[in-house]
């Protein structure tokens, strides 16, 4: 007999041995083992649910907190945003005023320059 085999033997045998200890020493009847297992199943299973019931109403509590977040975050950004395009709107109305100022002058110059080369001519 090779090693795999006797391991293999060894473990049924035990197995075997460990099942009929068991069912000699067991301290109840079978029918009361088994009651106790069901009852016990079904322990865990209304402790589960609560459990994952209340997991759920924390993902939930968490899922609103972020979600009201992100919504201030993202108004607080929006009006960062338009007083920025207001600034530069502001900013861009003073320099047309003053490109147009400028314009205004170079033309009057332009006109008295005109007006004397017309007196010349």
């Amino acid at each position: 007999m090779n090693n795999n085999e006797s391991t293999a033997l060894g473990i049924i045998a035990g197995s075997l041995v460990g099942a009929a200890v068991g069912i000699l020493f067991a301290p109840y009847k079978g029918s009361k083992t088994r009651q106790i297992i069901a009852d016990e199943a079904v322990l865990a299973k209304e402790k589960l649910e609560t459990e994952l019931a209340s997991a759920k109403d924390i993902i939930a509590k968490t899922t609103i907190d972020l979600k009201d977040r992100v919504v201030s975050s993202t108004e607080t950004k929006q009006q960062t945003l338009e007083e920025q395009v207001n600034a530069l709107a502001h900013d861009a109305s003073h320099k047309a005023d003053d490109v147009i100022n400028t314009l205004e002058k170079k033309l009057t110059e332009l006109k008295l320059k005109n007006k004397k080369l017309q007196k010349t001519s």
